[in-house]
């Protein structure tokens, strides 16, 4: 991968089950935190790209659950673009524990752009986020 945006996250009461471990929709919630500061740190806040008629949606999202993490575990989400075709970018994503690493989960989500007046999907990414895509997958290829 390109650049990877990392953030650390504690696990609260409000992400778990009554048993303390992390309930599986927290985990999506931390991945969405980690597209947006991947956005944000490539210059591209999400609210100036609605104003320029640009959504972000997820369209496919493949979760591996590897282990649990639990109530006060210190985390890091690690994001990163893994493809980008024109059309929709492939963002691969990790938490890991932060004091030792272990993986607890992976993801792969994939976002289109779509108009936020209409709802159509746009036929090519938007040239604003294509250019930093296309730098992001630049990084992927062999030298």
């Amino acid at each position: 991968m390109g650049t990877i945006n990392y953030f650390k996250q504690k696990v609260y009461y409000s992400d778990t089950d009554a048993y303390g471990v992390v309930w599986h929709g927290s985990y999506l919630r931390w991945l969405e935190m980690g597209r947006v500061q991947w956005c944000e740190m490539s210059g591209h806040n999400l609210l100036e790209l609605e104003n320029q008629d640009i959504v972000l949606p997820v369209v496919n999202l493949n979760v591996r659950y590897k282990a649990s993490a639990k109530l006060n575990d210190n985390l890091i989400i690690e994001t990163g673009v893994s493809k980008f075709n024109g059309l929709s970018v492939t963002f691969h994503q990790a938490i890991r524990s932060e004091d030792n690493l272990k993986v607890f989960i992976e993801a792969d989500v994939e976002v289109v752009a779509i108009s936020k007046t209409s709802g159509k999907l746009y036929r090519r990414m938007p040239a604003v986020l294509a250019d930093v895509f296309n730098k992001e997958v630049e990084c992927l290829l062999p030298v």
